[in-house]
């Protein structure tokens, strides 16, 4: 995915309003409540929460195909 300035805008904004994102990684997609994006050597990466399981997941932004803001 080419991230764009209103991409980094919507997902920041749904990280503040704590609300759900859909992410299309790899070919599977995946619902998370992203918890914060940040810088892990040189790379960013969103930081989120498995909806099912509660567990905590580290997703690099190069490895995300898209997403949507879902509720």
């Amino acid at each position: 995915m080419n991230w764009t300035t209103r991409d980094y805008d919507r997902l920041e904004r749904a990280i503040a309003d704590r609300r759900r994102i859909q992410v299309m990684r790899a070919g599977s997609q995946l619902v998370v409540l992203p918890e914060r994006l940040r810088i892990d050597l040189g790379e960013e990466v969103l930081t989120a929460r498995h909806l099912g399981t509660g567990d905590r997941m580290d997703v690099p932004l190069l490895e995300i195909d898209g997403f949507e803001v879902v509720s």
